[in-house]
């Protein structure tokens, strides 16, 4: 099954997901995609690991994402990606066009819980810069195309997850 949750950067999103993680299967892997480029971005990244569980294993990644998702899926029955907008942000710099291996390892995805997280930052004011602007562009149809393929989507408001798909079959967390 796989599920995305969306929302604005201090929404809850990454709480919500490890919830979720923990919910559904009890244990799983988290593969992290952000990496430190300045300070405030460090303290935030300190701040998560030390508000999770530190049993929960932790594999930081970088644009090969797409493969360690398949890796990840044969050993552990929950896999939690945080989050898809650092990933593109990074496939962006590296001047990588991974998303088509990404869609294509989301389409052949079973066996497993898959629980994406990514950034809507499409909500707020147009960037004034046009690097900004085909950024957002391009995550918002990156969350489209993900959307299309989930099973369960949320979208996280003031620490509040709101539904927007939900599975046929599967569970349906709730709010801690």
């Amino acid at each position: 099954m796989i599920t995305l949750i969306l929302g604005g950067n201090k929404s809850g999103k990454s709480a919500f997901a490890l919830d979720l993680m923990k919910n559904v299967n009890g244990s799983g892997l988290l593969l992290a995609t952000g990496r430190a480029r300045d300070l405030g971005f460090r303290r935030q990244i300190l701040a998560h690991r030390e508000s999770r569980d530190p049993e929960i294993p932790v594999i930081e990644v970088g644009t090969d994402l797409p493969e360690r998702m398949i890796r990840a899926r044969s050993e552990h029955p929950s896999v939690l990606v945080d989050s898809l907008d650092f990933w593109l942000f990074a496939c962006r710099e590296e001047g990588l066009d991974r998303v088509p291996a990404f869609l294509e390892a989301l389409d052949g995805w079973h066996g497993g819980n898959l629980i994406l997280v990514s950034c809507e930052i499409g909500l707020g004011p147009l960037p004034a810069s046009p690097e900004a602007r085909s950024f957002v562009r391009e995550l918002g149809g990156l969350n489209q195309k993900v959307a299309a393929l989930a099973d369960t989507v949320h979208i996280t408001v003031a620490g509040l997850p709101l539904t927007l798909k939900k599975a046929e079959n599967g569970p349906l967390p709730t709010a801690r």
